[in-house]
């Protein structure tokens, strides 16, 4: 039976051989079958014919001339070259970064503003007319099927319009799943290519980028599906985020940092509602390593365009993370995008269709990220992007903001918070001028708080989370002056016997004037600790803790509020066992507070703690609790 089946193995190959004989010509022979005036579609990135073009570009026929080539956008070199004759062919193309960006500006290549969705339809619809197709490929399977590899844009589309199409085989090309098998008789011809495929290098990452992806890594939630892309934040991320789970990979392009997220378990696509359980994408960019890993890799499938980049198909997925890389914000939350070479992700199109995509995905979000300086020394945080170019207007599409030095939630808070937030993330030695210029246009308080000695003390590696009862998530953080209106809140969600327990005296109002001297504190004397439920990045403050150190001791006064509707899971006891470690580390010896003696919850809190001791005096507690007297508290948690 071995032997029957290699005899059949063996003659199937030789049908298809003989078949792929048939239409395998030189690629002279194709140039000899070009017009004057003609359309050619190209395979775009990585998929690009190079053994064609550069026929096309070297033939010495001088009758091919007025060439129009239609691709989506150019990865290689081989179009822009000292020697292209722009009088033989003129590259039309739907990407204006990359290599392609100069040559549009000196308008030798023109760009046709549209979205990455709508390119299957343009030339499916003849709106785009081709003539030729010029498709790389792999060599035919057993079956007679090659497939398309590592470009899905609107090769389909183009082969059904195309009066003649010619396949480039490339054995360097892996066989990927999904939409990209084609028959090897839809081809009229084929040439053969040893050309290595267009590949690109990894991106270095600087500590600046490590920091940026930790910071986005705290606020994506296991279960979260995720669009990729390329450049040193994503580079750094995938590092980030390999201790997540059930992530899932909604992708235009599939790159070799996410190749590494996928192997490292993080990845498993089972939340998706859209082609569950496999990462999508429609382009892969990166290394000859990539394209073997993808090789009948049958965990990743490349579709078209119109199916990735589709915002509609982009939303069904729950939790879909927008991650767009930036160059500058204002205060008010519009974004100035890359441009020109520097531009290797998304247009401002594509980002409007990615920011649609999360605000109808169920939990979706639009994350921006960029460092708080240029390469200058310059703030990337500005008053205003009023006169910038490549600029994301919609602010409202805004949810976060992350730099290395924090995350600025910007969903559903006005101007002046979001500018309070976002001078919290920018550059310590920048945040004085910026509050100083906020002020100026009235986007600040006039009146508003700034304790510039602080700018570089937030502690912003204290970061926790905990499972309380009822399986409640908190997380904890230091509190920031952007917390204003949070702590506010919270103040007037208790009754007159919290307030009273907490401030020990009848406060009914706490206006900006009272509550901004709460929150903007002195980091080297008083720690306060913020306990927030929701989504990362976006929570509701629901508890505060503090100490503020004794000028005269080492110890440190202490004091707790936590909303009515979340006591008795625990937090309370949490938070001042977060504390007493924290308070040990900075070398304080113990605590003192003073308790009403009516509240007998705070009390039980200290008393289950460790030994105190206590002197009534007017209806209160003093308390002294020293540190060497108590009982070990959970030494088991850690900060993220």
């Amino acid at each position: 039976m071995k032997i029957l089946k290699k005899m059949v193995e063996s003659a199937t190959k030789e049908t298809f051989t003989a078949a792929w004989g048939e239409r395998l010509i030189s690629p002279e022979k194709v140039m000899d079958m070009l017009e004057p005036g003609m359309t050619v579609y190209l395979s775009s990135g990585a998929a690009e014919p190079r053994t064609l073009l550069k026929n096309l570009i070297q033939s010495p026929r001088y009758d091919i001339s007025d060439l129009e080539l239609i691709q989506a956008f150019s990865l290689s070199d081989t179009l822009f070259t000292q020697e292209t004759n722009f009088q033989k062919y003129r590259l039309k193309t739907f990407f204006p970064g990359w290599r392609t960006d100069e040559a549009i500006a000196a308008g030798s290549v023109d760009l046709i503003p549209g979205f990455f969705s709508q390119i299957p339809h343009l030339i499916g619809s003849g709106q785009i007319s081709i003539d030729v197709a010029f498709i790389q490929i792999t060599p035919p399977n057993a079956a007679g099927y090659c497939s398309l590899g590592v470009s899905m844009d609107a090769a389909r589309q183009a082969m059904n319009r195309a009066s003649l199409v010619i396949g480039e085989i490339n054995e360097q090309i892996p066989h990927t799943f999904g939409d990209t098998f084609v028959p090897m008789t839809e081809f009229d011809y084929v040439v053969q290519s040893d050309e290595t495929p267009v590949c690109i290098g990894r991106w270095k990452v600087d500590p600046v980028y490590e920091s940026i992806a930790a910071n986005i890594a705290s606020v994506i939630e296991d279960g979260s599906c995720l669009a990729y892309s390329v450049g040193p934040i994503f580079e750094a991320l995938s590092k980030t985020l390999v201790n997540k789970r059930d992530l899932g990979i909604h992708s235009p392009f599939f790159t070799d940092a996410l190749m590494e997220l996928c192997m490292s378990g993080a990845v498993s696509n089972r939340n998706k509602n859209i082609f569950k359980g496999k990462s999508l994408a429609s382009y892969a960019m990166g290394s000859l390593e990539l394209f073997k890993w993808l090789d009948n890799n049958p965990m990743v499938e490349f579709q078209s365009t119109d199916k990735v980049f589709n915002p509609l198909s982009m939303g069904q997925n729950k939790k879909f993370i927008a991650l767009i890389p930036c160059r500058r914000v204002d205060m008010a939350g519009r974004i100035v995008l890359f441009s020109g070479k520097a531009n290797t992700g998304a247009t401002v199109g594509e980002v409007g269709n990615q920011a649609t995509a999360a605000r109808i995905s169920r939990g979706g979000m639009t994350v921006f990220a960029l460092p708080s300086r240029n390469l200058r020394g310059e703030c990337n945080i500005l008053p205003s992007a009023e006169n910038y170019d490549e600029q994301f207007a919609i602010k409202e599409a805004v949810d976060l903001v992350v730099t290395e030095y924090g995350v600025a939630n910007l969903y559903g808070r006005t101007v002046r918070e979001r500018t309070q937030a976002l001078i919290e993330i920018a550059h310590p030695d920048d945040r004085q001028k910026l509050v100083e210029t906020a002020k100026e246009k009235n986007f600040l308080y006039q009146d508003q708080v700034f304790l510039a000695e602080s700018s570089h003390l937030y502690q912003s590696d204290i970061q926790v989370t905990h499972t309380f009862k009822n399986n409640t998530e908190i997380r904890f953080r230091v509190i920031k002056p952007s917390d204003e209106e949070q702590m506010r809140r919270l103040f007037y969600r208790f009754s007159d016997e919290a307030v009273y327990y907490r401030y020990f005296t009848h406060i009914k109002t706490m206006p900006h004037a009272k509550m901004q001297k709460y929150v903007n504190i002195d980091y080297g004397q008083t720690l306060s600790i913020v306990g927030l439920e929701g989504a990362p990045g976006k929570g509701r403050i629901i508890a505060e803790a503090r100490f503020v150190k004794h000028s005269d001791k080492p110890y440190g006064d202490i004091a707790f509020i936590v909303d009515e509707d979340y006591q008795g899971l625990g937090i309370a006891t949490y938070l001042y066992r977060l504390l007493t470690r924290l308070a040990k580390e900075r070398g304080l010896l113990g605590f003192t507070a003073n308790v009403l003696a009516s509240n007998t919850s705070m009390m039980k809190v200290f008393e289950k703690e460790g030994t105190i001791k206590a002197r009534m005096a007017e209806g209160e507690y003093e308390l002294i609790i020293s540190f060497d007297q108590e009982r070990s508290s959970s030494e088991s948690d850690t900060f993220a």
